[in-house]
């Protein structure tokens, strides 16, 4: 049996999941580009820590920015990393139970 092309496999892009270092804030056009392209990142911003928090800091509010522009997602994995997704991928959030007893109390 022959598979129409319009039906093949081949004919969807993949998402791959990639590790990248973010080493320099010349990188965040690069992180950009391969998000776009519908992959997942996680980033290891020690690097660039270790040159600078601030350039951390910003680079972290860009990929923020970006992010939200194009409906993805982006969170922390630790210390050291940062996951970044395109639109089509969402990053489960484990929500704190909230419960109606009161909380124990050291007597």
């Amino acid at each position: 049996m022959e598979i129409p092309p319009e039906q093949s496999s081949g004919t969807q892009e993949k998402t791959y999941l990639k590790a990248m270092q973010l080493k320099d804030l010349a990188d965040l056009e690069n992180i950009k580009a391969e998000v776009k392209n519908g992959n997942i990142l996680i980033l290891r911003i020690t690097p660039l820590a270790s040159k600078s928090i601030e350039d951390v800091k910003q680079a972290v509010n860009k990929l923020y920015e970006f992010v939200e522009s194009i409906n993805g997602d982006i969170a922390r994995l630790g210390e050291e990393r940062v996951v970044v997704c395109p639109p089509s991928v969402r990053i489960w959030r484990e929500k704190p139970q909230i419960t109606s007893e009161p909380l124990p109390t050291a007597a």
